[in-house]
């Protein structure tokens, strides 16, 4: 990777790299497929084949069945379920492999393995990771009986995991899986914490009698929104709606009019408002400057203003330096054994939403 070209690429205003990614995506033809987060900058979603939250944009790389590349504007576990999903013969690249998730690196293996020691000699348990977490985390719920979540699809994936065991044991993160423990109508009384920094987790005693044990992490983008944000809001704006994704704290989803994935969310504001309609969401910024840009005949706009600094490190620069170099650019990779349990933990996802 020419770090150096790609310093000078970013020197271009973004419209004159965007006409240089169409001219070199034309050129490509059906070879490359570019899939693009819904937090991605409004420049970026433009030019990719797919936009999407975290599961479709899985299916989108499972499904893509023409092509040589995939090109993935997101962060790096996304790019390795990519990996993971695609053909073998197919090459995915990332524009910035440095570009990670806060929170996926909150769990490592070795944390999460000397948790499933002590969790295993208890009631029966499932493993149930949210898709923002490592390949080899994904592997381990593959390798013993798990399974993969979305925000979209948690409660299914807590209704099969429930169906052969008497507990689940989720992560990364601590705030998706209350939120969706509680909305599943497991009491409070019966959740509990695995502080990985801790012996033993921390709470030794609530873990026989827990039905959710919930692994300490957090997304830092969604950590951000507060109740307070909201009083303010309900003062000043008594019409609007509120909207919140499920990563956002107990608190804020309790008081929230409307709780769903970044996907839910774009659906919620295209088919269940109206012009003259105040939105105030609590999400990551691109994608609320991008529905605010998409439906200009009603106030869309932050419950508070949260960047996701990773995703952002994904720049046009950067983008058609990738386009440009797809014989040279750096491949992710995914070991053979991470592969195999992997794949098994996503295609069980993927058969539970349908």
């Amino acid at each position: 990777m020419d770090l150096n070209r790609i310093a000078e690429l970013e020197k271009f205003p973004e419209e004159d790299l965007a006409e240089r990614i169409r001219l070199v995506r034309k050129s490509q033809g059906k070879d490359v497929c570019l899939l693009a987060h819904l937090y991605q900058r409004k420049k970026i979603t433009e030019l990719a084949d797919f936009v999407g939250d975290s599961y479709g944009l899985s299916k989108s790389a499972a499904n893509f069945e023409g092509g040589k590349y995939i090109v993935f504007a997101g962060v790096r576990f996304m790019a390795e379920s990519a990996r993971i999903l695609a053909r073998p013969e197919q090459a995915v690249l990332h524009p910035d492999p440095e570009a990670g998730c806060p929170m996926a690196d909150m769990a490592s293996l070795p944390q999460v393995n000397a948790a499933w020691d002590f969790l295993k000699s208890g009631p029966t348990t499932t493993p149930i990771t949210y898709m923002n977490s490592t390949a080899d985390i994904k592997a381990f719920c593959g390798e013993n009986e798990g399974t993969i979540c979305t925000s979209s699809n948690a409660m299914k994936t807590f209704e099969w995991a429930f169906q052969k065991s008497k507990r689940i044991f989720f992560l990364p993160d601590e705030h998706l899986g209350r939120n969706t423990a509680l909305k599943f109508g497991i009491d409070p009384s019966e959740i509990a914490v695995w502080d990985p920094e801790q012996p033993d987790g921390g709470n030794p005693e609530d873990y026989e009698a827990a039905k959710v044990i919930l692994w300490r992490g957090y997304c830092p983008v969604h950590m951000k929104f507060t109740v307070r944000d909201m009083e303010h809001v309900r003062k000043f704006y008594p019409k609007a709606t509120i909207l919140v994704h499920p990563e956002c704290t107990s608190d804020v989803v309790a008081k929230a009019d409307f709780v769903g994935s970044t996907e839910a969310i774009r659906q919620y504001v295209a088919k269940e408002t109206k012009a003259g309609d105040q939105i105030f969401i609590g999400t990551e910024i691109n994608l609320i400057q991008n529905l605010a840009a998409q439906y200009p005949d009603r106030m869309v706009t932050k419950l508070h203003r949260s960047l996701c600094l990773t995703m952002y490190q994904i720049t046009m620069g950067r983008l058609l330096y990738t386009l440009e170099n797809l014989e040279s650019f750096e491949r992710v990779e995914v070991p053979d054994s991470v592969q195999h349990y992997a794949r098994l933990a996503l295609d069980r996802m993927l058969s539970l939403q349908g």
